[in-house]
């Protein structure tokens, strides 16, 4: 059987060619300096994507609702506070009136896990497709590509606390100030309460303290700017009034995140890590020597195996 390809025809005045479909970036100022390792400030037009407009995000959390994925803080809650929410309105209502009022000061909810609807786990693919070799130069095999959208009017807070994700933040709508550590000071988190958080998600010793702001990196981000943390870096946002206009009084944010390789070497380097201090010993952190690392890996995967066998353990996402 033979066929014949027939040539496309041209588009007429009443057929006008189909417009491209719109891109959108994440852009660094210096990409050839961009590090999976380093904090730093970036610029995006992932503001301008439909589903990141309030209406859809609105549909999105009507979705997510059933399923627990929608999350409310307690009012009064300060960046000092323990980062600890709920799967109910703190004031009994509904998703419908939630965002009806999402202009009230203090109003605050976060859709978590965003990748379970399928339209928006394409839009998290694209995202980090469009800077997967600037992530692959360091970082190869990413995975667990998920999303955490945080939508608030000011005054508002997400207290200090921090993630085993990376994470590029992106600044939707609205301003935020937004205060980032680096992963590695060893100041503002013990390497001991890293190993378990790391492994039991212990976030108790990840407290804000006196003089930890000063040790920061701070970033005033308004729709179009981002943040790019790695793993572990504690993190906190605060959203004041001084940015409100009548009917643009609400703070969007997005997170990015993902896993790699390199994130799940470590963690099983981390699980290692903890079982030595457990015994008494004094193990170099995580991240000061690569080699000591790889050996860790196959120690830590091993003794966590064991652990899910043998007692229950439950194994988290990333290792």
């Amino acid at each position: 059987m033979t066929s014949t390809t027939r040539p496309l025809a041209a588009p007429t005045a009443s057929q006008p060619a189909p417009a491209p479909p719109a891109r959108y970036h994440i852009r660094f100022e210096r990409p050839q300096d961009f590090s999976t390792r380093r904090v730093q400030a970036l610029r995006h037009d992932y503001d301008r994507h439909p589903l990141m407009q309030l209406e859809s995000l609105a549909r999105l959390a009507k979705e997510l609702y059933p399923t627990r994925q929608c999350r409310f803080i307690a009012p009064g809650t300060r960046q000092t506070s323990s980062f600890t929410h709920g799967d109910k309105d703190n004031y009994g209502r509904s998703i419908d009136e939630v965002f009806a009022r999402i202009e009230e000061p203090g109003s605050w909810i976060a859709l978590y896990n965003v990748e379970t609807q399928p339209a928006y786990r394409a839009f998290l693919g694209e995202v980090i497709d469009g800077v997967r070799p600037l992530i692959e130069r360091e970082q190869p095999g990413i995975f667990n590509v998920g999303g955490f959208i945080f939508i608030s009017a000011p005054p508002s807070v997400t207290p200090f606390h921090m993630d085993r994700e990376n994470n590029f933040w992106l600044q939707i709508r609205g301003r935020k100030v937004m205060n980032v550590w680096d992963p590695t000071d060893r100041h503002v988190v013990a390497a001991p309460d890293r190993d378990a958080f790391i492994v039991y998600a212990d976030l108790e010793p990840v407290q804000l303290r006196e003089g930890f702001v000063e040790r920061s990196h701070a970033f005033d981000v308004g729709a179009g700017d981002g943040v790019y943390f790695p793993s572990t870096s504690p993190h906190m946002t605060r959203s004041d009034p001084d940015w409100v206009r009548p009917g643009d009084g609400v703070s969007v944010s997005i997170g990015v995140v993902f896993y790699t390789d390199v994130t799940r070497r470590e963690a099983n380097a981390h699980a290692w890590n903890l079982f030595l201090r457990q015994l008494g010993w004094s193990p170099r952190d995580v991240g000061e020597s690569a080699w000591l690392d790889r050996l860790k890996h196959p120690l830590g995967r091993a003794l966590l195996a064991a652990k899910v066998r043998f007692r229950g353990h439950r194994m988290r996402v990333g290792f």
